[in-house]
């Protein structure tokens, strides 16, 4: 049952892959959805067996990978408790959003290799969750990162996709690089890549110190933030974060599956993973936890002025990754991981509602030519509705209990860099309130800019009715299809019914998975639930702690929840020419965040620019100058020269060809006598 899990989507991937041409787009759909579906029913009997039961944990061996010396790698499938929670997640929203993108998709030519690349990307996933040793974890890290690739860049023809493929590649290359160091330095100090031994191993490494740069420095602290880089570069944070909103000019259902069950989420998985390590390195946690606050924060402020409805959601996105990084280096890692059980639902379901928005729009994405659809679409704003509660943690939703509990235990816990985390979780709270409702009330309240005639003329003018003016730096990127549907000539409508069935499941997820599961999770059921899966040090009472906290700060998330809605509110229900007048008057702000922080002009200016120039200063300086002209070119050239001069011996006068023997004779008699004379 385990192997059917993981391998039915690649069986899916190479049917639809290299028999796609021959069986058609239909069939090819049927039979992706048709196996993701049975690897989730299978993957919920495995969460009710081995979490919610008594059910062991166990590794299911499928045979010898490779062996080099000592180093023995297996394939094997480790399933515990961790497994099947990510399990449960990483099937069910992939397999809605295969059954979403059967509708979603239906006028794209290119629907086999679309479905081929989902199910690899699924694939690729569950090798990751399941593996039992770090090589085997790295494999599916790395097709993770390719399947990305393939998504992000599915509609290959748009330079603007191209482009935004390679940046998601180059960036996790960076942190992969970090990673592979990792697990390098972890079968140094362990001998062993098992997560069995190392784990076993852990304890008596802590304090040890390795050599580097001259300097001695804790070996677990190197190693772990070594590890915690790649996750840095997988799940988009600070600093390593610029590929996420890119990441948008894949198709939408896309989006959904990088932001809500995969990818993303493989940097948390990690470090939960590997808690062992991390539990015996303070100091990295303390990394984890500025990092998470920090990315908190900073995404937050972004997405209050993107005009692009899945850009709202995307820094959204990159926002909660940080709050579960936040709870992992508190040492709260069920709290990391409940954020993540939960978020990957109602996440799941913002993408694949703005999907159904922009389908009805006819694959326009901007807010401000939206408006006025709660009346067109409403079962879709019924959704999305329901989303946005879950997400700003509207009281006994499934975002209420666990966005707020990793803020309470931020405030409960003596972990250096905890404070920091918790304030900067708090203001990202009151921030993802009003950017979650603007969305709303952007799309789905208002004048409808759709609106015959209408539609011509509201981005015409900077700082229009939703107060934000036009981005210097905004490219076209309307989610389309290869048919390239106007964005004007439209009378929004309701999305087909494959499409709205998965928000429906979605839905009840993002309402009730946190109180159905936050006992088993971060509650007293929790050493029950996680049965050793998740390692929690002798001193680490941080579930405990968190319940002591004062009443008052415990209600901070939900008060400033409130408020981000109020404001929200006012600025574009009750009086819509506040943003605008405020965006004049605080323009420099305005334009910093609008602008993304200016990172990519920095990392272009850093990084970019000098790569390329250093790149075309070999090609024409080292390999045109250098190597060409003085060798295989250079030595080229210097042949043809001389045999362009001894062509010239060749005349065809007898007189000449006479003369030369004659010359010929002398010379020999002239040596032979020379010599002779010695």
């Amino acid at each position: 049952m385990y192997a059917a899990i993981v391998f039915l989507p690649l069986l899916g991937f190479l049917i639809a892959g290299l028999f796609g041409w021959k069986i058609g787009a239909r069939v090819s759909e049927i039979v992706t959805t048709g196996l993701l579906f049975v690897s989730a029913a299978l993957s919920w009997i495995v969460f009710v067996n081995v979490a919610l039961g008594e059910g062991p944990a166990s590794v299911s061996l499928l045979g010898n990978w490779f062996t080099s010396g000592a180093v023995k790698v297996d394939w094997s499938l480790k399933i515990d408790s961790l497994t099947a929670v990510m399990l449960v997640v990483v099937t069910t929203v992939s397999s809605l959003v295969h059954f979403y993108s059967i509708g979603y998709m239906h006028e794209d030519p290119s629907r086999p290799r679309f479905f081929a690349y989902l199910s690899l990307f699924t694939f690729a996933m569950l090798m990751l969750v399941t593996a039992d040793n770090l090589v085997q974890l790295f494999f599916g890290w790395e097709g993770v990162g390719l399947a990305s690739y393939l998504l992000i860049g599915f509609w290959y023809e748009k330079p603007s996709a191209n482009a935004a493929a390679i940046k998601a590649f180059v960036v996790n290359r960076i942190g992969d690089f970090g990673f592979a160091l990792g697990i390098f330095l972890v079968f140094v100090l362990t001998s062993s890549i098992s997560f069995e031994q190392i784990f076993a191993a852990a304890p008596g490494l802590a304090h040890k110190t390795i050599h580097v740069f001259s300097g001695d420095f804790d070996a677990l602290t190197i190693t772990c933030l070594l590890l915690f880089m790649g996750a840095m570069g997988k799940s988009a944070q600070f600093l390593l974060h610029t590929w996420l909103p890119d990441a948008m000019e894949g198709p939408t259902p896309v989006s959904a599956l990088i932001h809500a069950a995969t990818m993303v989420t493989a940097g948390v998985f990690l470090v939960a993973r590997l808690s062992p390590l991390f539990e015996q390195a303070p100091a990295a946690l303390t990394f984890v936890t500025i990092i998470g606050g920090t990315t908190a924060f900073f995404a937050a402020t972004i997405g209050l002025v993107q005009n692009d409805i899945k850009r709202v959601i995307a820094y959204s996105t990159c926002s909660q990754l940080g709050y579960m990084f936040v709870g992992l280096g508190v040492g709260g890692y069920s709290l990391g991981i409940f954020h993540l059980f939960t978020h990957a639902f109602f996440k799941a379901l913002l993408f694949l509602g703005a999907g159904s928005v922009i389908h009805a729009m006819h694959h326009e994405q901007d807010m401000r030519n939206m408006g006025g659809l709660w009346r067109k679409i409403p079962f879709t704003f019924a959704m999305m509705t329901i989303g946005t509660l879950a997400l700003t943690g509207f009281p006994y939703t499934a975002g209420y209990f666990s966005k707020d509990a990793i803020i309470e235990a931020a405030f409960a816990s003596h972990h250096k860099g905890a404070l920091y985390g918790f304030l900067m979780t708090t203001v990202a709270a009151g921030l993802t309130s009003f950017y979650s409702w603007r969305l709303v009330f952007l799309t789905f309240f208002g004048k409808p800019v759709w609106a015959a005639g209408a539609a011509h003329s509201a981005p015409a003018t900077d700082h229009s009715a939703s107060g934000h003016g036009s981005d210097p730096h905004h490219h076209d990127e309307h989610d389309h299809d290869a048919h390239g549907h106007g964005a004007h000539d439209l009378n929004p409508h309701e999305s087909p019914f494959v499409m709205l069935l998965p928000l429906l499941v979605l839905a009840i997820g993002a309402l009730f998975a946190g109180f159905w599961f936050h006992h088993d999770f971060i509650g007293e059921g929790a050493a029950e639930f996680w049965k050793g899966a998740l390692y929690l040090g002798p001193d680490n009472h941080i579930l405990e702690e968190r319940e002591d906290i004062p009443r008052l700060v415990a209600q901070v998330p939900t008060i400033l929840m409130g408020v981000g809605f109020v404001v929200a509110l006012y600025f574009y229900i009750l009086a819509p020419k506040t943003p605008a007048w405020l965006a004049r008057h605080a323009h420099h702000l305005y334009e910093f965040l609008l602008n993304k922080w200016y990172f990519d002009e920095l990392y272009d200016f850093l990084f970019v620019r000098p790569a390329f120039w250093l790149g075309r200063f070999f090609w024409k300086e080292g390999d045109g100058a250098v190597i060409d002209r003085l060798g295989p070119d250079g030595v080229a050239a210097r042949v043809v020269d001389v045999t362009g001069r001894v062509v010239k011996l060749q005349s065809g006068y007898i007189y000449q060809y006479a003369f030369a023997m004659l010359i010929g004779l002398a010379a020999v008699i002239t040596w032979f006598l020379v010599g002779g004379v010695r």
